[in-house]
């Protein structure tokens, strides 16, 4: 119920509405796109860019503190709550952001950003406190499923809502789009108060005494020096960083390249986000079958070299036909690919060396760094060039360079997950 809980965050805030109001709201009467920051003047996508990489990389610095906390200390309930409050609030405040207040915008997109990362940190550690390990993969994917129905459901509503106003007694113009934001962090909240109720508040130290703020970087620490031993596992990482990035930056940033390159309608864009989100399912059991016969690598070699197309696709695509087609391209290959990846690294992991927790709290660090790079260099290259085609062509570089590496992976079994 979590799931359902906070994926509305991410489907409604991070990718579908907010990025297409947020570019339609900070537009000047002219029609440029430069808006004022601080002092700072910049273009309105470099600047989405730029806050969503600042929100990453201090989440990724925060990993370790919060697994450490997690881990160590107890008390998951308590900063499972802290999180989702600050996320939910953050969106909630998203109402009142209407386009003047850009700083006041930009600040709410990073704090709900940190509060949706931060929480996720602590309901991963329930896991393990709530049900047995043979049932690990069977409430992981029902919370992925609960997940995916809930924040579509919320995000058809709203659109329904922006499109159709006068049904809900709405007069035209940004209220709808802003009410959708309130009604996220009502949602998010809201729905949280089931596993609130429900979880166990568990306190207790599994693994010995000593300052759990550092415990979780001392793990850290002891998963980076393993790599030189793991050479596999060393150039995976490397591989999935690069490409990661690419198709991180591909999912915050798509609408808004639709929205600026293209000139599609609001609903056209939502649309294509729905598109990508239910393929992606399919995407995801169409990958994991063909590695099941070839192997992980041919799995995922196959879908760099499509997602290296999508890249010099987007930089020529003209028609809102060709961009629906690109988005069911697109969202065949990010299920395939998240689903996979985490697989794969799982693969990878020794068995008795290290707490497996730390090999994937280093993997969600290196996940989200991987984010800050894509986005970053996104938004520097439409800052720099005034042009979006220009940063998804670069982003093929991301794709290219995590395929090379991957070419050079070996995994100790190829033939079934």
């Amino acid at each position: 119920m979590y799931d359902w809980a906070n994926s509305v965050y991410s489907l409604v805030i991070t990718t579908a509405v907010f990025p297409i109001y947020y570019e339609s709201v900070t537009k000047n009467i002219d029609g440029s796109n430069i808006v004022s920051f601080f002092g700072w003047e910049l273009p309105n996508t470099a600047l989405y860019s730029y806050a969503l990489s600042f929100s990453f990389l201090f989440t990724a610095f925060l990993l370790p503190f919060l697994t450490g906390m997690a881990d160590y200390g107890g008390k998951k309930k308590m900063f499972l709550k802290i999180f989702a409050y600050m996320g939910s609030v953050a969106c909630v405040s998203l109402f009142f952001f209407d386009g003047q207040n850009i700083e006041f915008g930009i600040l709410m997109t990073i704090v709900a950003s940190i509060g949706f990362s931060g929480s996720l940190v602590f309901y991963n550690a329930f896991l393990p406190e709530i049900v047995t390990s043979d049932r690990f993969d069977r409430v992981s994917a029902r919370g992925y499923s609960f997940g995916y129905f809930g924040s579509v459901l919320l995000l058809i509503f709203n659109l329904v809502m922006i499109q159709m106003p006068h049904l809900f007694g709405l007069s035209e113009g940004t209220i709808p789009a802003r009410i959708s934001f309130l009604l996220v962090g009502v949602w998010w909240a809201g729905f949280s108060q089931i596993p609130f109720k429900i979880l166990p508040e568990i306190v207790h130290n599994k693994k010995g005494t000593g300052n759990i703020f550092i415990k979780g970087y001392a793990e850290i620490l002891k998963v980076y020096k393993s790599l030189e031993e793991l050479p596999n596992l060393k150039r995976y990482l490397v591989s999935f960083f690069f490409y990661n990035a690419g198709v991180q930056a591909v999912m915050y940033l798509a609408t808004l390249f639709g929205s600026v390159e293209l000139k599609l309608e609001t609903s056209a864009l939502i649309l294509i986000v729905i598109i990508i989100q239910i393929v992606g399912i399919g995407g995801s059991y169409l990958f994991a079958r063909i590695s099941e016969a070839k192997g992980n690598v041919f799995s995922l070699v196959s879908m760099l070299m499509i997602w290296v197309g999508v890249c010099f696709t987007a930089y020529l695509v003209q028609t809102e036909f060709q961009f629906y087609a690109l988005a069911f391209v697109v969202g065949l290959v990010m299920g395939g690919i998240q689903a996979l990846s985490r697989a794969t690294y799982t693969k990878l992991i020794p068995v008795n060396s290290i707490d497996h927790a730390s090999y994937f709290s280093f993997y969600d660090i290196t996940f989200n760094i991987s984010i800050v790079m894509g986005t970053f260099a996104y938004g520097i290259i439409d800052h720099i060039t005034g042009s979006m085609r220009n940063s998804a062509l670069a982003l093929a570089f991301f794709f290219i360079i995590g395929l090379a590496t991957l070419l050079v992976v070996k995994l100790p079994s190829l033939k079934k997950s």
